[in-house]
């Protein structure tokens, strides 16, 4: 359910933002497939802990991450090659295809360690992910809190993503949208969050 949120939003169903539509389904597959789900993307995944340079100062990202696909991807100076499907992850992109109704042919894993690992306020409008990119984000393991601010209203919407959880963005959000996945001072396990996309390729 939302929290600290300027709008409500339709579980299981698409929902009409300014500027934007979501899909938001806490309980898209049950903990113990979830589990399942963790466990197997923690030991497959090829992890690593990549650097960025923002305003001329190179600093670590504060999470670990790993880019698969069909097509390199470019975000904050820092080019990532693809890794090759495993089966794992072609299951879950197929199950974001189905919600979203459109084609995904990359995924950006993030493994967040503890509460001090985040995501900074940001859109996903990179040139090559083209106009109204569709963003389908599945998550496992521990819950952490999801924000989105409206680039001009700054009107927020807060969600909890739970283990087993999909977000979908999709029409104009990346345009008129902000998101983040802050740090917090509560103690928090490991997260892995999927966030499937397609890349057109240059």
């Amino acid at each position: 359910m939302p929290i600290k949120s300027d709008f409500s939003v339709n579980e299981n169903q698409w929902t009409l933002l300014p500027n934007g539509e979501l899909f938001w389904a806490p309980n898209f597959m049950s903990l113990g497939e979830a589990e399942r789900h963790f466990d197997l993307l923690r030991q497959q995944i090829k992890w690593r802990h990549d650097q960025i340079t923002l305003f001329g100062k190179t600093l670590p990202i504060p999470r670990l991450q790993a880019w698969y696909g069909d097509a390199p991807y470019c975000y904050s100076n820092l080019t990532m090659l693809p890794e090759p499907w495993f089966g794992e992850l072609l299951n879950l992109k197929t199950q974001c295809e189905q919600v979203a109704h459109s084609p995904l042919n990359s995924v950006l894993a993030n493994l967040y360690r503890d509460g001090s690992d985040s995501n900074g306020w940001h859109s996903d409008d990179e040139p090559e992910l083209g106009k109204q990119p569709v963003i389908a984000s599945m998550s496992f393991g521990e819950t952490r809190t999801f924000h989105l601010k409206h680039k001009q209203s700054a009107k927020k919407l807060s969600l909890e993503l739970t283990s087993g959880s999909l977000l979908v963005m999709a029409g104009d959000m990346q345009e008129h949208w902000q998101h983040t996945v802050p740090k917090t001072k509560k103690p928090k396990g490991e997260r892995i969050n999927l966030t499937f996309r397609y890349v057109y390729e240059k």
